[in-house]
């Protein structure tokens, strides 16, 4: 695939295996649909292999119902030399209906890595539309943002 593409888009139906004790999916599912999402977004603009270094800001709207369709968005909204900040957006409907509900919203980053685990240098994304340039100003405002809160829990990592 080209590495110019900075975007994936995933649909499946929720399933009953998928339920928590309310009726509905699982919160703990859905951060695992986004993070899939997001590593399947990560490998298509890096072409090589990615973990995971920070996923924050997840906010749930609305929950999932079983037997819903999920469309899961994942979009590289900024490139550092060797990491990538993905958008992901989850969202639900009635098979039977068009409109899809938002019901999440988080940013994960990523590092590329090499065959030793090391960080390896990525493709620069670089933002073009008017949404692209919004996302990539609200991604360079959340690395500021996680700066003041590393320095806060600072004291209690260790």
């Amino acid at each position: 695939m080209p590495r110019t593409k900075n975007h994936i888009e995933l649909q499946f139906l929720s399933e009953p295996s998928d339920v928590n004790y309310g009726g509905k999916v699982h919160g703990g599912t859905m951060m695992k649909w986004i993070d899939q999402a997001a590593f399947a977004c990560a490998l298509q603009w890096s072409q090589t292999y990615c973990v995971t270094v920070y996923v924050g800001g997840i906010r749930f709207f609305h929950p999932v119902h079983i037997g819903h369709l999920v469309k899961m968005e994942a979009r590289i909204i900024y490139t550092g030399k060797t990491s990538m900040h993905i958008a992901v957006d989850a969202f639900s409907k009635p098979v039977d209906q068009a409109d899809f509900v938002k019901n999440t919203h988080c940013i994960i980053v990523f590092v590329a890595v090499d065959d030793n685990g090391q960080p390896k240098a990525i493709p620069a994304f670089k933002p073009k539309t008017e949404k692209e340039i919004a996302m990539h100003g609200y991604a360079i405002k959340l690395m500021e943002l996680r700066k003041s809160i590393d320095k806060e829990m600072e004291p209690y990592i260790a």
